[in-house]
């Protein structure tokens, strides 16, 4: 678990949590337009991307979907060339909304997770055989009812609470007993887990028929993880931490030169200055209680996407997405290397009079970045590869 790193002599944190792990993958139509999305936000998903385009569906609404994704990291340092075990993963996304019209009202209720990540470097990396974790995941999943309100037949406004659940895990094969490379046949295992509540909103503006703008905000989440650590001597001690979640930021615009195009450019921002230093506590003199830095810093991802409507219900969309690292090279850590990446997207939908369903097809490349690190094993080359898809089916009742 995340709160039992550096735990029974180890020095270093694992970097659990970065930009890499947001997933802001939340619909296949959205996904295949590179999530560039805030500004359009016309179908149930806009409970995620921007809460106030909720307003712009009649009747009830419901999505369905999942967001599968298989990735792995590659390192290449001076002593050894090694590879991630591939991970797979599938994460529910549903969606539902009901407006009033008569009232300017609507209201949505979403479940998706919003992060999430996984990661099991060989006991062979150079950083496992000096005593550093090899493996870590983590499971986030958010509760988010929402309402809106069109006060104006251009604006719209939305907010509604977010309750959020994670568990997280951390495996390491030496856990530093023993002398440095020799590891023990078994593993320390440390799992917790938090929940807390925060709020997203939005604002939808479409002055003209061709132009409109989007900002959707999300609350940090502030999660007091509690579970137990175990050692390769079996034993088993409590242990807390608490670790901030950033709050986020995304403005969009949106260009319709006629009704059978839709572009779109969007900048996501995601606050992780508030994570400096991680306190751990532990019950037992046997994991040592300490305070370790991060010290991360914020970070963009730059959207761009492309919509044409062929007639018939059909349509063709495209993306691309530009990630800019948070973990500085001071920070880095192998389970998630986190980096620079390229995201391309094409995906193809269809509705019917009640029926809709969308697929996306998703390529993520992490170029190597360079790392030195006064961490033993750790300096060297890290680059990324991801294969995800996206689908979706919708019904309006």
């Amino acid at each position: 678990m995340i709160a039992a790193c550096g735990l029974g002599g180890m020095a270093v944190c694992p970097s659990i949590l970065a930009l890499g792990i947001r997933v802001p993958d939340q619909d296949a139509f959205a996904t295949a337009r590179g999530n560039a999305f805030a500004a359009t936000a016309d179908d149930p998903a806009a409970v995620y991307y921007n809460p106030a385009g909720i307003t712009q569906l009649e009747g009830m609404n419901l999505s369905i979907g999942a967001y599968g994704i298989e990735y792995g990291s590659h390192f290449d340092g001076p002593t050894a060339t090694k590879n991630s075990r591939t991970e797979l993963a599938a994460l529910p996304q549903t969606f539902t909304t009901i407006s009033c019209s008569n009232c300017h009202l609507a209201f949505g209720l979403g479940v998706y997770a919003p992060y999430g990540f996984s990661m099991d470097w060989p006991y062979s990396a150079p950083w496992v055989l000096a005593g550093q974790p090899n493996s870590s995941e983590i499971d986030y999943l958010r509760l988010n009812p929402v309402i809106a309100y069109q006060p104006f037949d251009s604006v719209s406004i939305a907010a509604g609470p977010m309750f959020d659940y994670a568990d997280a895990e951390l495996k390491i094969n030496n856990f530093g007993f023993g002398a440095p490379g020799v590891p023990f046949g078994n593993h320390a295992r440390f799992r917790g887990r938090a929940t807390d509540a925060g709020f997203n909103a939005g604002i939808l503006w479409r002055p003209f028929e061709q132009h409109s703008f989007g900002i959707t905000y999300r609350s940090a989440t502030d999660m007091n993880f509690e579970g137990h650590a175990q050692s390769p001597l079996f034993h088993t001690a409590a242990v807390g931490a608490n670790y901030h979640f950033p709050q986020t930021l995304t403005f969009g615009y949106s260009f319709r030169p006629t009704s059978n195009w839709n572009f779109e450019a969007d900048a996501d921002w995601s606050d992780w200055s508030s994570l400096r230093t991680l306190q751990l506590v532990s019950s037992s003199p046997v994991y040592n209680s300490v305070s370790l830095p991060f010290n991360w810093s914020p970070s963009w991802m730059f959207e761009f996407g492309a919509t044409r409507y062929l007639g018939d219900g059909w349509q063709l969309s495209a993306g691309y997405m530009y990630s800019l690292n948070t973990v500085p090279t001071a920070d880095f850590n192998p389970l998630v290397p986190d980096s620079d990446r390229h995201i391309f997207s094409v995906g193809v939908g269809k509705k019917y009079k009640r029926l809709s369903w969308n697929v996306a097809y998703q390529f993520a490349w992490g170029p190597p970045r360079n790392v030195s690190s006064t961490t033993p094993g750790v300096s060297g080359s890290y680059e990324f590869f991801s294969n995800a898809l996206s689908v979706n089916f919708g019904y309006h009742f």
